[in-house]
């Protein structure tokens, strides 16, 4: 049997609950300041900063996500028409921007694997296996496509118990396999920073 292939990533993507049920599509509004200066494609991570506002959150060890980002609405300042796009614009001036954020702590998200070395382009897609299952993973923050709109983050292919890794393996995505012990595309959680688990705040 053939498999669909997967030739690069492509953000985070909601699929199920960690119960088991579908992801029946819920997303929280969250402002975008007018004039944030950062791409945030539909996939990437974004976090809430002071000000009651979201920004793009870099995937790395530090970062603090409050979800992730599924496309946003604002009135166009050139056309001053009601506008949805796949992805924020850097430097858009709007005051109504409004991001559509999957923000619950317990969404299992579809992610693509890559090599822990890819950071030039062509990006290098990699797998994960089986006895991945329960270690956490590392992100890989690619930047996203102006065309597509989507995200480019990715999961890196070397697993480990580290606490500060962000995401935990849940499960492995069968559909995409390229062999009997290897899967391109894994199913995770948040593990450790949500914004929502943390006892800090902003």
């Amino acid at each position: 049997m053939a498999y669909p292939t997967i030739d690069g990533p492509y953000g985070l993507r909601p699929v199920k609950m960690l119960n088991g049920s579908a992801y029946a599509g819920a997303t929280r509004l969250y402002r975008i300041a007018s004039g944030y200066a950062t791409d945030i494609f539909y996939g990437d991570v974004v976090k809430l900063v002071t000000g009651g506002t979201v920004e793009r959150d870099a995937a790395d060890a530090a970062m603090t996500p409050i979800g992730v980002f599924l496309g946003c609405s604002f009135t166009d300042p050139g056309t001053s028409q009601p506008t949805f796009k796949q992805y924020w614009p850097a430097s858009t001036v709007a005051s109504d921007a409004v991001a559509y954020v999957c923000d619950d702590t317990n969404v299992l998200f579809k992610v693509a694997v890559i090599s822990s070395a890819a950071t030039t382009t062509p990006i290098v897609m990699a797998d994960l296996a089986i006895t991945d299952i329960g270690a956490n993973v590392q992100m890989v923050d690619n930047t996203g496509s102006t065309v597509t709109g989507n995200s480019k983050i990715a999961v890196d292919d070397t697993s480990a118990t580290t606490a500060t890794f962000p995401l935990r393996v849940v499960d492995v995505v069968t559909d995409t396999k390229t062999s009997a012990t290897a899967f391109p595309e894994v199913l995770v959680k948040w593990c450790a920073g949500h914004q929502f688990d943390n006892t800090t705040g902003v």
